[in-house]
């Protein structure tokens, strides 16, 4: 709220509109934010933080230069904040590297570029103010800390050093009133990042290895207690196991409570960085764990599994199709793209694929199979749609082997279903 008297009209006027609410069916107020984002791919491909595109309908980019283009969100993981994008430029564009943020020392020198308060291309410097930061945003915490100035809409922009790479993507602040810059921001180290860069590129989404089990970090005051110590006589460090799922791996490879996992393969562990060294490794690989059990050091094979957790699908409809629509005499439908007035008409979650069943006709094949509009068709045989293009040229396939009907995966309010609906004439 704007500091005005008390009693000024205009202190009543910004109260009424920022409380105002909306009549029942009237459409909720389209919103717009801003972050900023790095080219890792000439061909098109975008690095920004999670938030900076969550809940969105519709993602664009702006270049340096004012070429704004649509972006398709090609994956995004909210557990460590990074999402990838992808544009479709007419030529390539420039690139910058992501370094080894594990080499950066305390004391560096940085610079942030990015688009705070739309001010777009602007350049802070500074130092690294810490390394292994863990402000408690998140399981996997392992922030660089930088006293250069980072403000809102600097989210998702790069951290260089200075040798122009980039070692950190800037995503947290400690602000000061309204937000302001204090000299105390938060980037996700290059290192933590590349690996989930590089699954949200292949797939789309995070895959993350899984113990099953609960832990803490062991503390002096637990190895004083323990007589956990390291050989030169100093208090021990690791994680101290203090649950065991009876159906995970750990308990599968032996591990007991009261356990204290001291390194997974050639890295030490505590109960800050076990999470992340942990996440890090896919579902299905081996490992290798060094645990001090009563007293005495031994090390135990694991299987690692998939994590519990749901991985963040990215929406379907932040880039739309060059055709949005596409009808089917044959079959008596017309399908459309799923767009954002589609997923709050009928309910449609961000993460539905397949293609919208917009209108059927009368006394058509699908209309005697019982499809109808607000359907999604999910796949054609055993070809996943995502576009009415996708769609339109499965079903031409089939036609042109000369079938004489299409199996459908159709989604209505009852679940998913087959349907073998036959070509007009047969």
């Amino acid at each position: 709220m704007p500091p005005f008297q008390p009693g000024s009209p205009l202190e009543k006027f910004f109260h009424d509109y920022l409380k105002h609410k909306p009549a029942p069916n009237q459409p909720p107020r389209r919103q717009q934010a801003l972050g900023s984002g790095f080219i890792i791919d000439a061909s098109g491909i975008i690095v920004t933080n999670n938030h900076v595109i969550e809940g969105a309908d519709q993602v664009s980019v702006t270049l340096q230069d004012g070429t704004e283009m649509p972006a398709r969100i090609v994956g995004r993981d909210s557990q460590v904040d990074l999402a990838v994008l992808e544009v479709k430029p007419k030529h390539s564009l420039p690139t910058v590297p992501l370094g080894q943020s594990d080499k950066a020392r305390i004391g560096d020198w940085v610079l942030a570029i990015g688009n705070p308060f739309g001010l777009n291309g602007t350049v802070t410097a500074g130092i690294i103010s810490s390394r292994g930061r863990n402000v408690e945003h998140g399981l996997y915490d392992d922030y660089i800390q930088t006293d250069a100035a980072i403000n809102r809409g600097n989210s998702g922009g790069p951290l260089f050093n200075l040798s122009g790479e980039v070692i950190g993507i800037n995503t947290l602040i400690y602000g000061g009133a309204g937000g302001d810059s204090i000299g105390i921001g938060f980037a996700i180290p290059a290192d933590d990042a590349r690996g989930i860069i590089d699954q949200l590129r292949r797939t789309g989404h995070v895959s993350r290895g899984w113990m099953g089990l609960k832990f803490q970090n062991v503390t002096n005051d637990i190895a004083e207690t323990l007589d956990f110590h390291k050989p030169d006589g100093s208090n021990g460090k690791g994680t101290l196991i203090s649950e065991i799922d009876p159906k995970g791996p750990a308990a599968k490879a032996g591990l007991e409570v009261g356990d204290i996992i001291t390194r997974v393969g050639d890295q030490d562990v505590t109960g800050q960085t076990m999470p992340r060294i942990i996440a890090s490794i896919l579902p299905g690989a081996k490992a290798q764990l060094t645990v001090w059990h009563k007293g005495a050091l031994k090390t135990l094979p694991i299987t690692l599994g998939q994590s519990p957790t749901p991985p963040d699908m990215p929406p379907s409809d932040t880039h739309q199709p060059e055709h949005p629509h596409a009808a089917l005499g044959e079959l008596g439908v017309t399908v459309s793209s799923i767009d954002a007035d589609a997923r709050t008409q009928y309910a449609l979650t961000d993460d539905q694929r397949g293609v919208l069943v917009s209108r059927v006709e009368a006394g058509s094949p699908a209309a005697s199979r019982g499809i109808a509009e607000g359907n999604v068709i999910t796949q054609v045989g055993q070809d996943q749609i995502n576009t009415p293009d996708d769609f339109a040229k499965a079903v031409q396939r089939l036609h042109e082997r000369k079938k004489t009907e299409v199996l459908l995966l159709v989604q209505d309010d009852d679940g998913l279903r087959w349907v073998p609906v036959p070509f007009l004439g047969n």
